[in-house]
């Protein structure tokens, strides 16, 4: 299968005031969504489609969610932060049949799943966030849980994001979760949202450049379950979808750091992460044993009082 039914370039899925929409419209694509937007001050976004439910990730800024559902109607200010590259923001989930209108000045991720069932909504606050150093050596990222089964009570949504320092390796090894392997491997589909910046340790003298050509790289391939191809140098605004395969690595190119959000969910009825490695590259995770992660980790923002 061609990779470019399973790539987009920023912009490409447009849609009602969105930069990007993925939902049920994609052909093949039926358990997962996302929408990203750039938000300036004035402007505002509604989310009224009936029968998803919801995570809210300000990618950098702030933002006011007025919001109607269960258990009723209020008003939650998400403080967000700089950028992806600050440490984990609070995010809002909102159930299925929740109604909400957003103002603020940024860019925004919404995380969707299809779903009649209904949670209470929750504003999950940075402090509460797992963070999560995964790895080791080149292979370190930093991994913020804001919406996985132990952080949030959700019906199907599967959501996190890693931050991959220039030079790093993550979603690595390669692995795949498109099987139903009670207690082994669940089938997910999954969605890669990526930013990238030039990283925050490099130190580069004279003008900077023209333009922000900050990238990293993306590998799908194909599993028994489908044949997929994906092998794209990523940048900001760029989303991939697995709908199976393996998928990795992402890698962050040296000098530059790499973003990507997570959104998992499918048709198995207990909600877990439950993956499979390319046995060919399993044996790497006994290699992490005696490295030490990599020192630039963690990521916070440095304004901020450590917790």
């Amino acid at each position: 299968m061609s990779g470019q039914r399973w790539f987009h370039r920023r912009g490409d899925l447009s849609r009602d005031g969105w930069e990007s929409v993925v939902d049920g419209r994609q052909p093949g694509w039926q358990h997962t969504g996302i929408r990203i937007a750039e938000i300036g001050d004035g402007d505002a976004l509604t989310l009224d489609d009936p029968g998803v439910e919801r995570i809210v990730v300000p990618l950098s800024g702030s933002f006011t969610v007025v919001h109607e559902g269960h258990p009723g109607a209020a008003t939650t200010v998400l403080r967000g932060r700089r950028s992806v590259f600050h440490g984990p923001t609070d995010v809002l989930y909102l159930p299925s049949g929740a109604t909400a209108r957003m103002r603020g000045a940024g860019r925004v991720a919404v995380a969707e799943a299809p779903t009649r069932e209904v949670r209470p909504w929750r504003h999950l606050r940075p402090e509460a966030v797992p963070v999560e150093l995964r790895g080791a050596g080149s292979s370190s990222r930093q991994v913020h849980n804001f919406g996985t089964p132990e952080a949030l009570d959700a019906v199907r949504l599967i959501v996190c994001e890693v931050i991959t320092p220039g030079g790093n390796w993550s979603s690595y090894p390669p692995h795949k979760h498109d099987e139903s392997v009670p207690g082994h491997e669940s089938k997910l589909e999954e969605i890669y949202y990526f930013e990238s910046s030039r990283s925050r340790d490099a130190h580069v003298g004279g003008e900077p450049p023209v333009r922000d050509d900050s990238f990293g790289v993306f590998s799908t391939y194909s599993s028994p379950a489908g044949e997929i191809e994906i092998d794209a140098r990523v940048r900001t605004g760029d989303i991939a979808l697995v709908p199976f395969g393996y998928h990795g690595p992402a890698v962050a190119a040296p000098g530059y750091d790499l973003y990507y959000l997570n959104v998992m969910a499918g048709p198995d009825p207990e909600r877990a992460w439950l993956i499979s490695d390319d046995p060919a590259h399993a044996w790497v995770r006994a290699a992490w044993d005696d490295q030490i992660i990599d020192p630039r980790l963690p990521y916070r923002d440095e304004g901020e009082v450590q917790r």
